[in-house]
């Protein structure tokens, strides 16, 4: 992408506007840059060079005829290879490889959207099996490696998308959030990743159209920068009657950037009540968040009124998200294809232990997960009485190392602590419980790798966290430090 690589959407899009640059050149550029530099990191799983150049062949077009454009016009970006559909486009629902055949053919959200918006969908990016783990590997591609360190995961689950943003491969991909897929891979690959409140961005799912919502799944878009995030929020953003919980109210995120945060309160969990945080880790967000203070807000560190064991909630998360999972692999068995029995050596064991217990589950047992997730919505909103924000560390550790056999996971233990190596050691998928928005900010680094910071916000204010964001950003700006992958050795 050479020149292009690093710009953002605004600056992309002014080129086009301006016939600076054609989105066919910017297409060829954004190709070249994935050719030379995907191998190394794996962020893409999937490209289609053609039905792209189509797209930008006739986005040039429109330009030179003085059509009327937008924002998002001409620009790349990708989907992911989980529940992200795009018709005549391979779905592995993240590298199982029972599925490598198998195509899709609907759209998701963020692949229909994106596309009305303008947007040209040049690949897809690499997830871990069912999203079902904060890492990025599958048996079938493999890991997808940290930009700042080869040697370190991207993380999970959108992990190729963030991957791709941060090394310049694409400046906004999307992102789908279950348990933090969008914040984690956006700590630990030095992105900008937002998770909007649940309803704001449409989830169209079917046969079970009210099947996101246990825990709540989301869409949304992964950038450099908190503005692109914004135009990439006006895009998705908005009603769809298909979709129950889908909310009319129509706002424009951009208004967000620019507001003041004088007399705002702010809650300051270092750690969520009970989890472990790599002192490094703890010491970088506890240096960022007071730098809000320098806008004029408060900042104050608070018990949020989390008193069960960590795994409990980790646990409560495993059984829940696994509901969905079951109906996935039934649907599949109704087609011929039964991943649980045929194709059970390509799944991890872990998968199979929490399906296989999910699918067990009576309904009491469901009601006394509901209730612990009520204990978990009724704690945020007691905070949200007296403060505007809750901030956090996105996760407790910085990037773990890849493994060669798709087997990458978290840490088993934290500061001496035994945590779940799925999902233990992220502070992220509380909000997939109770629908807050929640972003994922580039808050320092160690050891040339980023440390995320999590900004969650009251139910339905999302432009709240926006403007946090980007206050944050403006006071301490993280574009430079993209040159640690710009600069890396490519072979």
């Amino acid at each position: 992408m050479g020149e292009y690589a690093y710009k953002s959407v605004k600056e992309l899009s002014e080129l086009i506007t301006n016939k600076e640059v054609s989105p066919v050149e910017l297409l060829k550029a954004t190709i070249d840059r994935i050719e030379k530099r995907n191998e190394e990191t794996n962020a893409f799983v999937y490209v289609n060079v053609d039905e792209a150049m189509e797209k930008a062949k006739l986005a040039e077009k429109q330009v030179m005829d003085g059509e009327r454009i937008g924002p998002l016009h001409g620009i790349p970006t990708a989907i992911k290879d989980l529940f992200d559909f795009k018709p005549g486009w391979p779905a592995t629902l993240g590298g199982i490889p029972a599925l490598k055949e198998n195509i899709a053919d609907h759209y998701c959200t963020y692949a229909e959207k994106i596309e009305q918006a303008g947007a040209i969908i040049v690949g897809k990016t690499n997830s871990p099996i069912l999203g079902f783990r904060g890492t990025c590997d599958n048996p079938l591609f493999g890991p997808t490696r940290n930009p700042f360190n080869l040697a370190k995961n991207s993380g999970g689950s959108s992990g190729g998308s963030a991957a791709a943003v941060a090394d310049g491969l694409v400046p906004i991909a999307e992102g789908t959030d279950g348990g933090g897929s969008i914040r984690i891979p956006s700590a630990w690959s030095g992105t900008f990743g937002f998770q909007p409140s649940y309803g704001r961005v449409p989830m169209v799912m079917r046969p079970n159209a009210f099947g996101s919502i246990a825990p709540f799944l989301y869409e949304g878009p992964i950038t450099r920068t908190v503005e692109d995030a914004a135009i990439g929020m006006n895009a998705l953003s908005g009603y769809d009657s298909r979709d129950p919980f889908s909310r009319k109210e129509h706002i424009d995120f951009l208004d967000a950037l620019h507001k003041p945060m004088k007399g705002w309160k702010i809650a300051f969990s270092p750690n969520l009540d009970v989890y472990p945080v790599e002192q490094r880790v703890k010491d970088v967000v506890e240096n960022a968040v007071k730098l809000f203070e320098d806008a004029g807000a408060h900042v104050e560190e608070v018990k949020i009124g989390f008193e069960r064991e960590q795994k409990e909630y980790s646990d409560l998360w495993c059984r829940m998200i696994m509901g969905g999972s079951v109906g996935t692999f039934e649907s599949f068995k109704q087609q011929g294809v039964d991943l649980l029995n045929d194709y059970r050596d390509d799944l991890p064991d872990e998968l199979i232990y929490w399906i296989e217990r999910a699918a067990n589950m009576k309904t009491i047992d469901h009601i006394n997960d509901q209730a612990i997730r009520t204990e978990i919505f009724d704690a945020f909103q007691n905070i949200f009485h007296d403060y505007d924000l809750i901030v956090t560390p996105t996760v407790a550790c910085l990037p773990v190392d890849n493994r060669d056999d798709g087997e990458t996971k978290g840490p088993t233990q934290i500061n001496g602590v035994e945590v779940d190596p799925l999902i233990g050691w992220c502070l992220t998928f509380f909000t997939n419980f109770t629908g807050h928005p929640a972003a994922s900010i580039p808050a320092g680094f160690v050891d040339n790798l980023p440390v995320g910071m999590q900004i969650i916000g009251r139910r339905f204010a999302d432009l709240d966290v926006f403007t946090a964001s980007a206050t944050f950003e403006q006071l301490k700006p993280w574009q430079e430090f993209y040159r640690i992958c710009e600069n890396r050795n490519v072979n």
